[in-house]
């Protein structure tokens, strides 16, 4: 690492020193206009409409891009013509115009590879989230010795999964809970696993004479 920045140094003397210092050092954008070309490219990549909330949260909410750099960049957009706000089926969502579609496509190397990647990390983890959101319901409810977690996983109109869950206590059952939302979609895949995997219980003949 030290002897290729020492080569980028002698490249190009003290410019190339000041961009790889800005590179380690960086940690959200500042430029309106960079912003403007990762907004774009984000929204060029991640193949989901947006809406403005949306893109605010998936912005700002990690320390990607300063919330007041964000506003400006994206007020600078819609007036330049590179983002709209189109109304489908009552709500409003930010689009690219075929201009913001190109310039995204020619100048997202002027923005940092890493500033990428993180803010199309931050748009699947939202959409993920919110899909997990639509899709996956819980409902504790106490019980006689304790709580009952229940659980439903959806596919649109489909139910994959409807389970309920005992815990001895609320803590617990707020903990299942927790652990099933952090990955709902691997929770479905093991429990659909097991019971594939399943076999009927054939006890050893050491257990039959009741030695254990």
């Amino acid at each position: 690492m030290n002897t290729q920045i020492f080569r980028e140094i002698s490249k190009g003397g003290l410019i190339a020193w000041y961009k790889i210092l800005r590179l380690i050092y960086q940690k959200n954008i500042s430029d309106v206009y960079e912003v403007q070309i990762l907004l774009a490219y984000f929204l060029g990549q991640i193949n989901q409409l947006c809406t403005p909330n949306q893109l605010t949260e998936i912005a700002t909410g990690e320390g990607v891009v300063n919330y007041f750099v964000y506003t400006e960049a994206v007020s600078r957009m819609l007036e330049n013509g590179t983002l709209e706000l189109a109304e489908i089926e009552g709500t409003n969502y930010y689009r690219l115009t075929e201009k913001g579609i190109e310039g995204a496509e020619k100048f997202k190397k002027l923005v940092p590879k890493s500033f990428r990647d993180k803010i199309y990390a931050a748009g699947l983890r939202l959409f993920v989230k919110l899909k997990n959101d639509r899709d996956v319901s819980f409902d504790i409810k106490p019980a006689k010795r304790g709580y009952n977690v229940h659980c439903r996983c959806c596919d649109d109109d489909m139910v994959l999964m409807d389970i309920t869950l005992y815990a001895p206590d609320q803590e617990q059952a707020n903990y299942i809970k927790s652990k099933i939302q952090m990955n709902p979609t691997d929770f479905y895949c093991r429990v659909v696993d097991y019971i594939i995997e399943n076999e009927e219980y054939v006890p050893s003949a050491a257990e039959e004479q009741g030695l254990f």
